[in-house]
């Protein structure tokens, strides 16, 4: 009995990562096993970006945090210190948020936490 393949599957597999590679440039588009290669690099530094996105935005609402806080006379590890200790349940995404569009919200933390 001759050996049995499955043409549809590996077809649509790789149907699947080509798709992926459209927009690529030069063999990695249209030659299967560069663009196999491209797309699963592709993959993983996606992967990857999605954990740094986290870390850029937390550093991005504490640089923002911190210059709010040093117009107040206050750097930022002493601010959230005092935040910490007066108990206001707010994280860095708010008072960040808090920082650049509504200062005087922000302003009413500072005057609470000193």
């Amino acid at each position: 009995m001759p050996r049995s393949v499955n043409s549809v599957a590996s077809r649509a597999k790789r149907k699947k990562i080509m798709k992926m590679a459209k927009g690529y440039f030069g063999r990695r588009k249209n030659v299967w096993t560069v663009s196999k290669n491209a797309v699963e690099k592709g993959l993983q530094y996606a992967y990857i970006g999605r954990k740094q996105k986290k870390r850029n935005f937390r550093a991005l609402w504490i640089m923002r945090i911190n210059a709010a806080a040093r117009l107040h006379g206050m750097s930022y590890s002493v601010f959230m210190g005092k935040v910490k200790a007066a108990n206001i349940e707010l994280n860095r995404k708010v008072l960040a948020d808090l920082a650049m569009n509504h200062p005087d919200a922000f302003k009413a933390v500072v005057d609470k936490v000193k």
